[in-house]
This record gives structure tokens, C-alpha cells and sequence, in this order.
């Protein structure tokens, strides 16, 4: 078969599908022109779902005769001025945007230049231009694009209904607009106002945090904590949701880069290292992060939509992802999600609206930790499970209050200054053991307990054959085992910081755990699910009946604890409940 030069509009053709899959293609990269050509405000018109218009006005610079009858060119463009690729710093920069669109749509594109009395029009229809033709209008910009993919009707029958490719179209400008918190913008649907997001006044910060507010969502402004790391030329800034404050998919983690709204896999990785062990493994956190770095040391010439990246040092910037939040998460202390106690309203008020008040910020080391919770009961409070007992102690010297109860031997019931808190005692005392364990292990090593008569364990034969295989490694956890023959293993030592413990579960749960990581990783690099495990088997146990003092004692471990509002699995350990909202339950507001 012989070969052929294929014709230039097939080309074109071939060339926009890497570019233009969807209506939102067209929305991101008409707006990202917009931003490009320095515009305040940015007015997008979407009919059909994008199918039969497309529509972008700006007050940007505008363009003259010449440089609109270039900007339909493939490859042309004004954002290489040098022609370096290496110090990227518009959105904008391969030319291929509007080439692209006029390819398999049709475009008409009316521009009048800043300081000019002229504007112009031109047109593109299935890559044929027609134009520059004397218009009027004002200093800006304005693109329609109508008809989307008649050129190339086989295209249609890949896009979603209408309402998805809206919802579509709408994400990608919210994404814009949280990236350029100092700029406009409105959203017009099929004539009916959809989207509204004014510039915020003040500095940068308050800008950025009310845009944050306003398309994250109100709810994780009060279930968030502020961020601030610089680490080796690098800036982290934003805000990150508490692990209770989560989702069922990925979809609430903005990343900016350099002011690029990014979707990049490496970053959403070290996202999820950041909460690896604050999270059920089904959930996602909710984050919105602003990476500042220098040009130079990022690579946005990776694929044509331009949303991944590459760094130059990748490793730098994932380990200030993953110390920044953490350190950020630390701080919170034991701040939890204050939705808890929003579904406990809506669900016992119909037509109720979602709590939105905000969530204490407490301070760290508010308490010494408290003494063993592994001792046997005082005596006296030795009570028959489910016994309601009531505690002494001024609610309002501490954030978490004081013990007034504990229910069906599983919940404590805490009253604060201004309401109560419920207590889940097993959650919590799991992160309380697994903060212990994590920070002994950074100490140089978990101490061991030695078990009085050592206890054999029988397993499959994989399974000893992954513990055994990784004994060295436990052993630095504080759990000492041997090979006991073919199908069994011996455990001679536990973690220390686990007290009593059911020895033969816990060898078994780890060697599940082991099972899902890979022989060539390091137990150290997963130490959050092994530590996880061995939290759960040293923790109180839901029935077991506490004193007044020991309730106290867990409640003032939790107040001087990192991450304390969630449990290693990243269940939430609390519930806060204020006097205002017990007061609707009882309708009494």
C-alpha cells in the first residue's frame, strides 16, 4: 500500500481530538486564554451541554486585524515570547486551542484590542477561516463556538447527556477560579444563571480563602485547617479537610501549580500518603493546595490538555505534600467533622438544615498523657455493664468536658461549656496506642513485653512463610516471633504499648496485612496499616465497663493527641453536639 500525505483538515481533524474530547475542553481552554490575556472578569454561555454553544467573553487585552488572523493558525501563539520551553508561565502555549475548535465546530471569534477604536471578527467553519471582516465591540474578547463536532459527528456519540457535560463544563471553570481567586466569573446555562463567583475583596490570602470557600463548599471551611510550608524553593499553601470531612471519590482534591489547576497522579498519591493512616481506605480527603515553585523546576509540556505535570525533583515535592498536611493535620489537635453532628440534626428534624457552625481549634499539649488504660478497674468502679455513672469535674476546664456517663459500656458521655460529646472509647483509644506505637518506633524502636509462656500460632503455610520472612522487621515493631514448623509460628514478645493482648489475633491480622504489601517494600515505608492493626488489638475494647477516672484520663489523652478526632481506620471518635443544637432536638429553637 502506498504512502500518502493525509490532507491538511484531516490533520487538523486528528490533531484537535487530543485537545477538544468534550464541551469542557472547549470551556477550560477559551478560559484559559482569557486569563492569559490579563482579564478581570470572564463571562461563560453554555446551550445544550456544550453541544450547540459555546461561549467566552473577557475584558482581556484584546487583539488587533493581524493577530486575529494568526490566532487560528495551528502552533501560533503569544505566550513563547522567547521560545523557552523551560520557564513556562502562562496557562497557555502550544497555539493549538482555537485551531482545534475551528477544526471540528463552528467558530466565530470577535476581539477589539486595548487603546484601539477598531474591532474585528472572523470566523472558522470545519477548519475552513473566513475573515477578518470591521465589527463592533468592546475592549476584549469574544469566542463562540456553536455546533460542536459536526465536522466529526462520529465524536458525538462518545459524549454523556446534557447535565453531565454541563456539570463537566462547570467543574472546569470552578477549578479556573480557584486558581485565579483575583478574577470574575459567571456561568450562564440555557439562559438561566448557574455559577456566580465575584472577586473577593482584600489580599491575596482572604481572596483565596473565600474562593475556597465558595467553590469547595462552605462546609469545608469549617471542617478544614489552614496550611503554610516552604520547604527547598517550594511554597505550600491552601487548606486541607479533617480525615471525618471525606469523600467517596477524588473529586474534592484541587491542586494548583504556578496557578494551573492540575490533575496529576503523583500529587493525588502523595495526597493519599498524607492520610494514609487518618482514612478508611474507601474514602478520599478534601483539599485544596497552591504549590509555588520556580518554573524552571516543573515540566508542563507533558500532553496536550496540559494536566499533568512533571517535576524535577519529584521526591521534594511529595515529601512536602505529605509533612505539610500532616504537620497541618497535627495541629488541628482533635478537632473533628462538625457534619456529625449535622446528620444527628437533619436526621431528627425534617427539613433541617446542615450544621455550619464552626469546630473548636484547640492547641496541643493541653494535658500530660494519662496513665495505662490497660490496669484493672479501680475498685469501687467495678459497675455491671450498661450502670449509667456520673462523674465529677468542672465541664468547662477542659474542650472535651467531663465525664458524665458511660453508655451500654461502649460510649462515654462527655458535657463541655456549651454542650456534650460523645465518645466512641475503642476509636479512641486506638489512635491513642497508635500514636504511642508510631512514636516509639521514631525513637528508635517499640519496647516489647515478654510473654510469660510463649504462645504458638497455626497458619497457612504462606502466611508463616510472609511473617517469618519479615521477623527482623516485626521485631523493630516490638512483636518477636519464630518459625514453628510448617504451619505455625511462635510469638515470644508483644508491643509494649499494646498491654494485655490477644497474641494470636493480633500475629494473624498482621499477616493479612503483609499479604497486601509488596515483598520488595519496606515494612517502614507501611507502617501506617501494621501500626493500624496493632492499635486495634491494644485498644479498650467497646463493653468493657470504665471508672469516672479512667473516662477522664482518655478524654484528656485525646486533647493532647494528633489526629485524635479519627481512629487508625479513619472512623471519626467523637461526636460534638452544642446546647443550641440539643435545644432544636427539643424544639425549643
Amino acid at each position: 500500500m502506498a504512502i500518502r500525505r493525509l490532507p491538511e483538515t484531516t490533520v487538523n481533524r486528528i490533531a484537535a481530538g487530543e485537545v477538544i474530547e468534550r464541551p469542557a475542553a472547549v470551556v477550560k481552554e477559551l478560559v484559559e486564554n482569557a486569563l492569559d490575556a490579563g482579564a478581570c472578569r470572564i463571562a461563560v454561555t453554555v446551550d445544550g451541554g456544550g453541544r450547540t454553544l459555546v461561549a467566552v467573553a473577557d475584558d482581556g487585552c484584546g487583539m488587533g486585524r493581524d493577530d486575529l488572523a494568526l490566532s487560528i493558525e495551528r502552533h501560533a501563539t503569544s505566550k513563547l515570547a522567547d521560545d523557552d520551553l523551560a520557564r513556562i508561565a502562562t496557562l497557555g502555549f502550544r497555539g493549538e486551542a482555537l485551531p482545534s475548535i475551528g477544526a471540528v465546530a463552528r467558530l466565530a471569534i470577535a476581539s477589539r484590542a486595548a487603546g484601539s477604536a477598531d474591532g474585528w471578527r472572523m470566523t472558522v467553519e470545519g477548519g475552513v477561516p473566513s475573515g477578518p471582516r470591521p465589527t463592533a465591540h468592546a475592549p476584549g474578547t469574544r469566542v463562540e463556538v456553536r455546533d460542536l463536532f459536526f465536522a466529526t459527528p462520529a465524536r458525538l456519540k462518545f459524549l454523556k447527556t446534557e447535565r453531565t457535560e454541563l456539570e463537566r463544563a462547570r467543574e472546569a471553570i470552578e477549578r479556573l477560579a480557584l486558581a485565579h481567586p483575583e478574577v470574575g466569573f459567571t456561568l450562564t446555562a440555557d439562559g438561566r444563571p448557574m455559577l456566580r463567583l465575584d472577586p473577593p475583596q482584600g489580599d491575596l490570602f482572604d481572596a483565596r480563602r473565600a474562593r475556597v470557600g465558595a467553590v469547595v463548599g462552605r462546609g469545608f471551611g469549617d471542617n478544614s485547617v489552614p496550611i503554610a510550608f516552604e520547604r527547598g524553593g517550594v511554597g505550600l499553601t491552601g487548606q486541607v479537610g479533617l480525615p471525618t470531612y471525606s469523600r467517596t471519590t477524588s473529586e474534592g482534591q484541587h491542586v494548583v501549580v504556578n496557578g494551573r489547576p492540575v490533575r496529576d497522579r503523583q500529587l493525588l498519591s502523595a495526597i493519599r500518603g498524607a492520610y494514609q493512616d487518618l482514612l478508611p481506605r474507601d474514602r478520599h480527603p478534601v483539599v485544596a493546595l497552591f504549590l509555588e515553585l520556580d518554573p524552571a523546576e516543573v515540566d508542563v509540556n507533558v500532553h496536550p490538555t496540559k494536566a499533568e505535570v512533571r517535576f524535577r525533583d519529584p521526591s521534594l515535592v511529595r515529601s512536602i505534600i505529605v509533612v505539610g498536611v500532616r504537620s497541618a493535620l497535627d495541629r488541628a489537635g482533635h478537632r473533628t467533622a462538625t457534619h456529625g453532628a449535622a446528620a444527628v440534626i437533619a436526621g431528627a428534624i425534617p427539613g433541617s438544615l446542615p450544621y455550619r457552625g464552626a469546630a473548636s481549634w484547640v492547641p496541643r499539649g493541653m494535658a500530660e498523657a494519662a496513665a495505662s488504660y490497660h490496669a484493672p478497674l479501680a475498685p469501687g468502679f467495678a459497675q455491671p455493664t450498661g450502670r449509667v455513672e456520673v462523674a465529677n469535674g468542672n465541664p468547662g476546664d477542659h474542650p472535651l468536658g467531663a465525664a458524665r456517663a458511660q453508655l451500654h459500656a461502649t460510649y462515654i458521655v462527655a458535657q463541655t461549656a456549651d454542650g456534650l460529646v460523645i465518645v466512641d472509647q475503642h476509636a479512641a483509644h486506638e489512635r491513642l496506642v497508635y500514636e504511642r506505637v508510631k512514636a516509639a518506633m521514631a525513637e528508635g524502636g517499640v519496647g516489647r513485653q515478654t510473654l510469660l509462656l510463649p504462645e504458638v500460632v497455626e497458619l497457612e503455610p504462606a502466611a508463616v512463610e510472609r511473617l517469618v520472612g519479615r521477623a527482623a522487621e516485626l521485631a523493630e515493631l516490638g512483636l518477636v516471633i519464630e518459625g514453628f514448623g510448617p504451619g505455625a509460628v511462635v510469638v515470644r514478645e508483644t508491643p509494649a504499648p499494646l498491654g494485655a493482648t490477644d497474641a494470636a489475633g493480633l500475629v494473624r491480622d498482621v499477616a493479612d496485612d503483609l499479604a497486601e504489601i509488596d515483598e520488595a517494600a519496606s515494612l517502614k515505608d507501611r507502617l501506617a496499616g501494621v501500626c493500624a492493626t496493632m492499635a486495634c488489638h491494644g485498644s479498650v475494647r467497646a463493653g468493657r465497663t470504665l471508672s469516672a477516672e479512667e473516662m477522664n484520663a482518655l478524654l484528656r489523652e485525646m486533647e493532647s493527641t494528633p489526629n485524635s478526632g479519627s481512629c487508625g481506620h479513619g472512623r471519626p471518635t467523637y461526636v460534638e453536639l452544642k446546647l443550641h443544637d440539643i435545644e432544636r432536638l427539643f424544639g425549643r429553637r
